[in-house]
Formats: C-alpha cells, structure tokens, sequence
C-alpha cells in the first residue's frame, strides 16, 4: 500500500504508519500468491523498515512490530508447504457495484502432515460465520489451534507507547 507520509517526516523517505487495512492487504495478496503458486514461486516484499509497508518501524533505538508483520509471521506456515484446493461458498461483499467474496482463504499441508487454513475477512463492517470441511483425511483431527489479528478500526496500529495493539 502507498497512503501519504506520516506528518512532520521528511517526505522522500515515504514513511508511514501500518495499520490493520494494510494487514488486510497483505493476507488477501499473500492468498492470492499462494493460490496461483504454480505461477507465481518467490515474492519479496520491498519494503522492510520505515518505508511505506514496512514490517518493522524504528524510533531511534525504539522498534515496533506492525500488523504486516503480524501477517507474514501467520503465513510463514504456508512455506515449503503443498498448497490445498479450497472452495468457498458464503456471502459477497459488496463496493460501488463491484462484488468479490467476503472472505479469501487458503490453505496448504506441511511436510509433518499438517494442514493450515489462512482466512481473511475483507468486510470492514461485517463478520462472517465460518464453517471448515477437511475432506480426504485418513484419521481425525486431533488438535486445532487459530490465531486471529482484528480490530474495530481500520486505521488501528501499532505505536511506540503502545506497541501492542494489534498482535
């Protein structure tokens, strides 16, 4: 995402805050990377510290994590890992006329055998009720764990004297 710089920084340096709407961009461009994997083998995000998507902000010798961050550290599972086929049937979210699903998901199975489901909602408005079939599995599942980053608030972060907001 490119938004405007943060006020009283110096402009070239294109520094901006990191917000839970940039999380949100990255999870649903990392799903639709990895859903076209046969395409698409490496992606780099360009920007690592203080410039515009970053995932780390620094302060002199303070540092945060953003919500980005949060997301790469949640798909990192998705790595080296077989991607599964994933159907979604559920309600559209819906801009000026433009529909696309509520909610993008992938998933994949890592070389231990385990399977990982990356979701995201695209509604800032709206919750989805989400119910997971895994067919095709010889025994049961014995375990499930999630991890979820949300807020309220689309421009919610991350600050300095607050470094936990989003996490």
């Amino acid at each position: 995402t490119w938004f405007d710089v943060e006020p009283g920084t110096n402009p070239g340096f294109l520094y901006q805050q990191n917000t839970i709407r940039d999380a949100l961009v990255a999870g649903l461009t990392l799903n639709i990377f990895h859903e076209h994997n046969d395409r698409v083998v490496m992606a780099n995000i360009a920007q690592i510290v203080n410039v515009l998507q970053s995932v780390i902000l620094t302060e002199g010798e303070k540092m945060i994590l953003t919500p980005t961050y949060h997301v790469f550290d949640m798909y990192k599972v998705h790595q080296d890992a077989e991607r599964l086929a994933t159907n979604y049937s559920g309600a559209d979210y819906e801009m000026d006329g433009e529909k696309i699903p509520q909610v993008s998901v992938t998933a994949s199975k890592d070389q231990a055998g385990k399977i990982h489901v990356s979701l995201c909602n695209v509604s800032h408005a709206e919750q989805s009720d989400v119910t997971i079939q895994l067919r095709g599995l010889s025994g049961a599942v014995s375990k499930i764990v999630g991890r979820q980053l949300a807020s309220d608030s689309l421009d919610a972060h991350n600050t300095f004297e607050s470094p936990e907001t989003l996490k």
